[in-house]
């Protein structure tokens, strides 16, 4: 006689969450080992809700990393900088010990400038200086919610124009250096607020990184608003920080949330790898 089905692991995770606006951190859990569907699923309903999530002491080669990103999506190539060898959805993310520059220094979400940015992104620690290169993360519903009625019903109606080739606000690795197509630009028109595919929720869905006007505006007129929401979308309140150790991985919603990379540790060097999830096109209100 078969053995019942054990229960779905859902009731079994360990969340604690990291602040009060987004972020958790799963413990008890081995990635480098198969884990059921039941289990996926629930991790994906915490990330669903906290936005962002955390492992930590998770010890997976490129193979196991990418076989595991897989489960949450469609792992796709990064349009500027080369995959790992014989990995090509593995994204190396290095600032040396001679370097000044970090990879997407500045808050942003992944590649808004594409048509159809990416739903998510896995990102693990490899190696990480002693002290700093931290990670902020920004709870976007929020940004949209504590607007006042009066400015949401405005940005509903607005849409964005983004561009990959926003040099003049941020110059970072990633539209400078390791291109492997340095002379290509993306620009793409997304809603200024995302309906969310999965939650129903709105989410504020500009950034300082990308975000150049508004459609129909030029980028004059477009400042003043742009720049009053670049600094309330990431307020302390929104936000939580995420502190590395080798082993480390988090995945995070970009369809709702904004992360920084802190550039505080010049002379050290941080290597992590990252995979980059299909997503779909940005829908409005």
């Amino acid at each position: 006689m078969s053995q019942p089905l054990p229960a779905a692991r859902s009731t079994a995770l360990d969340v604690r969450p990291l602040s009060g606006a987004l972020g958790a951190e799963i413990h008890g859990l081995d990635l480098s080992r198969e884990i059921d569907d039941e289990t996926v699923a629930a991790i994906r309903r915490v990330w669903l809700k906290h936005l962002v999530i955390f492992f930590r002491d998770q010890a997976l080669p490129p193979a196991q990393f990418r076989s595991l990103a897989a489960r949450f999506g469609r792992p796709i190539e990064y349009p500027f900088v080369k995959g790992i060898e014989g990995f090509p959805e593995v994204t190396p993310v290095v600032k040396r010990e001679h370097e000044t520059m970090n990879f997407g220094g500045v808050w942003h979400t992944d590649t808004a400038y594409l048509e159809v940015p990416p739903q998510g992104t896995m990102l693990i620690a490899r190696e990480v200086p002693p002290v700093g290169g931290d990670t902020l993360f920004a709870n976007q519903y929020l940004a949209y919610e504590t607007l006042s009625e009066g400015m949401r019903k405005m940005l509903d109606g607005l849409t964005a124009v983004n561009e990959s080739a926003k040099a003049d606000a941020t110059r970072t690795r990633e539209d400078s250096k390791g291109s492997a197509e340095p002379k290509r630009r993306f620009v793409a028109e997304h809603p200024v607020v995302r309906t969310h595919p999965e939650t129903g929720r709105r989410a504020l869905y500009v950034n300082v990184g990308h975000t150049t006007r508004f459609a129909g505006m030029t980028q004059a007129e477009s400042a003043p608003l742009l720049d009053y929401l670049f600094q309330h979308q990431v307020k302390p309140e929104f936000t939580c920080r995420f502190s590395w150790r080798p082993g480390s991985i988090a995945l995070w919603d970009n369809r709702c949330a904004q992360h920084n990379p802190i550039n505080d540790y010049h002379g050290y060097r941080r290597v992590m790898h990252r995979v980059t999830l299909a997503g779909d096109k940005p829908r409005g209100v």
